[in-house]
């Protein structure tokens, strides 16, 4: 599990170290891994230190301080070093000494034969873009940036991007992550411990070893009742592919038992023999979540079938048309006894709050679902899950193979099959974003390393093969 902390909490949490070490300590702590970090980053690149040219590029607050105390180990372990001072007044006094002490220079910009440049313009107390100066300095050169703590310019709560920003190859954080790490482009991100004591936050992210533990993975007592059965509400004669993909999913997410409701009955078992389809919810049968929404429709029959749905004493994930609908009728799923999860869009987030989610998405979700007292999914290159307590799952997916038509169709059934087995609905939501995102990078790059287009039946095609990864 991976825990995103506050500027406020991070800073809490130094406050006790600071009180306690030699003055400079804790940032020396900092700057020896973050200068151990860009060394490693060199060698990769370069294949070694001695010899190559950093460039940091400082600030007036500590981060300008981890930038000069790093380049002045990079110098004793052979490297060249310069630093460019935005504000030279303001600059670290200690952290400057022992770098022009190494043999560092102060220049006025980047030079053309630098090898890597360390961003040490803001930290976690800034805001906004970069300055025009700062914005300049960063502009004039092509050479990989290493960004310290958080890339200059991007919001550490929300990573919102209203400017000039850095973009880094690159992020070396101290002490937890920030919201940042999973919402902005901050290349790869590499936590340091400085020995900070942190506690769990209720702003998280899955890994593969969380998800494992979730997973419904059916016992020697099992049978295909015990393991949930999932009911599909999908699809009609316009749009029968969003109840082949949805009911697919279901089918490739545990090997329980799929019921599939609707129009498009026939082209279901045409792909999925193995699900029971029927041409009416009325006859479904019984199941232990449903799934409604993706190519349903949105007439006044529609609204009643989903009405109806909402009416049983079952957890139901509602998406696509289903909240077109809920849009106009909040109150069917407000304050819902059952669990209940959302997955919109941007679009139909806006639709269901009145508002777009704008730069803050995690609070924006965060309020949705408060105000609905249902778990919200947000789609998006960060997936933002968001119970009504204000607990949030962050999926970051590091790239948009995913956002291909009928994907969300997919994500829905794998999302209802996890309901139907009996996990939570966030937990259901964050484990089958997880598993919907490998899928999708699986899909991608079929049948080689190389990354291609791919598209939902793809995706839905490489479900299998992403759960037996995990598991």
């Amino acid at each position: 599990m991976r825990d995103y902390y506050s500027a406020d909490a991070i800073r809490a949490a130094e406050a006790p170290l600071l009180a306690s070490l030699p003055d400079g300590a804790l940032m020396r702590r900092a700057a020896f891994g973050l200068a151990t970090a860009i060394a490693r980053e060199l060698r990769e690149r370069s294949g070694g230190i001695a010899g190559r040219r950093v460039c940091a590029v400082v600030g007036s607050g500590d981060n300008g301080g981890d930038a000069l105390w790093a380049a002045t180990f990079l110098r004793r372990r052979g490297a060249a070093a310069d630093a460019v001072l935005l504000r030279p007044d303001h600059t670290h006094p200690a952290a400057l000494r022992a770098f022009l002490a190494a043999g560092g220079r102060v220049v006025q910009s980047i030079g053309p034969a630098t090898d890597l440049v360390i961003d040490g313009v803001v930290g976690i107390s800034g805001s906004g873009p970069l300055r025009p100066d700062a914005a300049a300095v960063f502009a004039s050169t092509s050479a990989p940036v290493v960004a310290v703590d958080i890339p200059s310019g991007v919001d550490v709560h929300t990573g919102a991007v209203t400017g000039p920003a850095v973009r880094p190859v690159l992020t070396v954080t101290f002490g937890g992550l920030k919201p940042v790490h999973a919402l902005a482009d901050c290349g790869r991100v590499e936590l340091i411990d400085i020995g900070l004591d942190l506690p769990p936050t209720d702003v998280r992210s899955l890994e593969a070893a969380d998800v494992r533990r979730l997973w419904p993975v059916p016992g020697r007592a099992d049978d295909k009742y015990t393991q949930g059965v999932t009911g599909v509400l999908a699809g009609s004669h316009t749009y029968p592919g969003a109840a082949i993909l949805c009911a697919g999913a279901a089918v490739a997410t545990h090997s329980g038992m799929v019921r599939y409701a609707g129009t498009a009955a026939a082209e279901v078992v045409s792909h999925w023999p193995e699900v029971i389809a029927v041409d009416d919810f009325a006859d479904a049968g019984r199941v232990q979540a449903w799934v409604v929404g993706p190519g349903f429709g949105t007439d006044d029959a529609s609204a009643a079938t989903l009405r109806d749905v909402l009416a049983v004493d079952l957890p139901v994930i509602a998406d696509a048309d289903a909240l077109t609908i809920l849009a106009r009728n909040p109150d069917w799923v407000r304050g819902r006894a059952n669990p209940t999860v959302l997955t919109p869009h941007a679009g139909e987030f806006e639709r269901l709050a009145g508002a777009p989610p704008g730069a803050d998405r995690v609070g924006a979700t965060r309020e949705l679902a408060a105000r609905l007292g249902v778990t919200v999914l947000l789609k998006g290159n960060v997936t933002v899950i968001a119970d009504p307590d204000g607990s949030v799952h962050l999926n970051p997916a590091g790239d948009s193979w995913a956002a291909t038509a009928g994907s969300g169709d997919v994500l829905s059934g794998v999302i209802g099959a996890l309901l139907s087995a009996g996990l939570a609905p966030a937990k259901a939501a964050a484990a089958a974003a997880f598993v919907h995102t490998r899928a999708a990078a699986l899909a991608a790059s079929s049948p080689g390393p190389a990354a291609a287009p791919t598209s939902a039946s793809g995706i839905l095609a490489c479900i299998r093969t992403s759960i037996a990864s995990i598991l």
